[in-house]
């Protein structure tokens, strides 16, 4: 029983447990006094006690994801409009190209460049 419960659930049962015992919630196992004295009245060893003996009516909900076919598509259709931004970014290459010369692009820096330019010259 313990080697299906993650390190997650095994510490949430026993802190849940420890504190039902702290609380003066009765024990679910009998345990002899020379016993409890020699782990000192510790509630989460005595938990612990419990969970080893597997009595313990604690039981553990684990949701599993939906299937979703929506996610399938919506990559589908994302590798089309990449296929698509590859074509477009193909023509604007080959429009750039003319005459067998390759033209600049301006950059936002030229753009600005050339703003500055044309304030100084109106001013």
């Amino acid at each position: 029983m313990l080697d299906k419960f993650t390190k997650y659930e095994r510490a949430r049962i026993l802190g849940a447990r420890a504190l039902q015992i702290s609380m003066n919630a009765p024990l679910l196992i009998k345990i002899e006094k020379e016993d409890l004295e020699k782990i000192n009245y510790d509630a989460l060893k005595i938990a612990e006690v419990e969970l080893n003996s597997e009595i313990l009516p604690i039981s553990i909900k684990r949701p599993f994801p939906e299937k979703r076919d929506e996610r399938l598509k919506r990559v589908v259709e994302r590798k089309i409009s990449d296929q698509n931004v590859q074509e477009k970014e193909a023509t604007e290459e080959s429009e750039i190209v003319e005459g067998g010369e390759i033209m600049e692009l301006a950059t936002p820096e030229d753009e600005a460049n050339e703003e500055d330019v044309s304030e100084s010259e109106g001013e």
